[in-house]
């Protein structure tokens, strides 16, 4: 298949991914390396929180959601790289068994003007688990290739 490029793109398009699940042994080894909070990593601590019970970082989540947007969709663009996203919010908690996926729904597509040879890409995406409702949204900002001459 070829690269995906600036000029491939277009405003409204939108992309959905498959979906992955979530382990406790994910998300407590997550957790106890870069988030021990007694939530995330003891399930007798995270009964009783106010989640009832174990739940991934919210980092956890979003690592989550940077996979699928790899294994779906990052890697046929001619992509080069993000300058970061906007308005990172995590809506529900993830638990142990949930299956996540993500739709993402571009908003805005501008040329670089001081860098011909890339084009700026927005998109709003939200994650969602197996029961449709939304875990985590943000606003997604990808610096991509425009075809070359």
């Amino acid at each position: 298949m070829s690269a995906i490029y600036f000029e491939d793109i277009s405003v409204g398009d939108k992309t959905t991914s498959k979906s992955i699940s979530v382990t406790k042994e994910e998300i407590i080894e997550f957790a106890g390396k870069y988030d021990p909070q007694p939530f995330h990593i003891d399930e007798e601590a995270a009964k009783e929180s106010i989640y009832g019970g174990l739940i991934a970082s919210g980092w956890h989540t979003t690592a989550l959601l940077m996979r699928l947007l790899v294994d779906n969709m990052t890697n046929k663009r001619a992509g080069l790289g993000s300058p970061g996203c906007d308005e990172l919010r995590w809506l529900r908690p993830v638990r142990p068994g949930d299956s996540l996926r993500y739709e993402s729904t571009v908003f805005e597509t501008r040329k670089s003007a001081s860098r011909p040879e890339m084009g700026i890409i927005r998109a709003d995406v939200k994650l969602y688990n197996q029961n449709d409702e939304i875990v985590l949204t943000l606003k997604s900002t990808g610096m991509i290739k425009t075809r070359p001459v």
